[in-house]
């Protein structure tokens, strides 16, 4: 066997408890289903596109991007999801050896990307109340700052004032993760990454758009910044029907993912109610999800795997302690889950 690198062999594989269940609310996916311009799209496209690579950078996604949030195209990146965005953006802006620092709890698959990618991490605790400590974060002086919001998987936002504090004096890029947004009801920070040359701002079409298993990501920032974060992401990282169906649900299905996503919300807050009522505590939230603290997760979420129903069990998360993520969707799925959870309980 070849040797793979020293400080690469022990990274496992992503691979959270994926028991097949008639009612899976561990991804936080659109439950919902596909909008019918994307379903469109798939029912006319010619088999004879497969045979041919797609267009290089995806330039007609960008295009449409770029009219949605007011910028140039020249600002847009896409990606195989976001979280090919954010790996991009660490090959393209940190050496091996240098410093990516972030805020925990957050996105499980950052300390996987810098260890691929051979960095070293300053991880900052939580605040009581889960916002940023901003003043903790600049202390680290990492070259990138990863940012989540609303967070994975806690929900919680985090504020203007911390956030703008940390774009203001970061010493390099300052990467702000909007995979939740749509489902958010406080203003995002699109606006930054249209104003400031040091932010990157990423969102995806996995969640609120309804195209997980099209792997579509994207990020705005600065022309310049992105011309460098383009060079790590390479040419074909979107599939021709990735991204035709991601344009039409852009420009046709934009009211069709407003409604879901507000759906999913009013369910979120409707399962909040059903948790509390059984002395549980979820933390607040403005994602598709609810995160729930409770002692012995993980084997509560494998009693519920015995009753067909997947949620994601997370172990000691800094501030939290062990939970369960149950995401939102069409409510008698959430009505399922719950009936699961109570005898998992018991």
């Amino acid at each position: 066997m070849i040797p793979s690198r020293a400080s690469f062999r022990d990274i496992p594989l992503y691979s959270p408890s994926k028991t097949p269940c008639r009612v899976d609310l561990g991804d936080n996916t659109n439950l919902f289903g596909v909008a019918p311009a994307a379903e469109r799209v798939l029912r006319e496209s010619a088999p004879a596109l497969l045979s041919r690579y797609p267009r290089g950078y995806a330039p007609d996604l960008r295009g449409a991007l770029a009219a949605r949030v007011g910028v140039a195209p020249e600002a847009v990146t896409t990606g195989c999801g976001s979280d090919d965005v954010l790996d991009s953006a660490l090959r393209a802006f940190l050496e091996p050896g240098e410093v990516l620092a972030f805020h925990v709890p957050t996105f499980v698959m950052m300390p996987l990307f810098a260890r691929v990618n051979g960095l070293r991490v300053r991880q900052v605790p939580p605040r009581e109340d889960f916002d940023l400590d901003a003043e903790a974060l600049l202390a680290t002086e990492a070259k990138v700052l990863y940012l989540c919001s609303p967070n994975n998987p806690t929900g919680t936002v985090l504020s203007r004032a911390a956030v703008e504090r940390v774009v203001e004096r970061a010493p390099g890029l300052v990467i702000i993760d909007e995979a939740y947004a749509d489902f958010a009801r406080g203003p995002d920070f699109m606006d930054l990454a249209r104003t400031r040359p040091n932010v990157l701002v990423t969102r995806t079409f996995s969640k609120a758009w309804g195209l997980a298993g099209m792997r579509v990501g994207w990020g705005v920032g600065a022309p310049a910044l992105v011309a460098e974060l383009e060079k790590a992401r390479g040419p074909y990282k979107l599939t021709t029907l990735a991204e035709a169906m991601a344009v039409a649900v852009l420009e046709e299905g934009s009211d069709w993912v407003a409604a879901r996503a507000a759906l999913a919300v009013e369910n979120r807050e409707r399962l909040r109610a059903e948790l509390v009522a059984l002395g549980l505590s979820p933390l607040p939230s403005e994602g598709n999800f609810l995160l729930v603290p409770l002692p012995g997760a993980v084997q509560v979420a494998e009693r519920m795997r015995e009753r067909d129903v997947n949620v994601r069990a997370f172990q000691a998360l800094p501030g939290v302690g062990d939970a369960l993520r149950i995401g939102s969707g069409p409510w008698p799925l959430l009505e399922t889950a719950l009936v699961a959870l109570r005898e998992s309980l018991r």
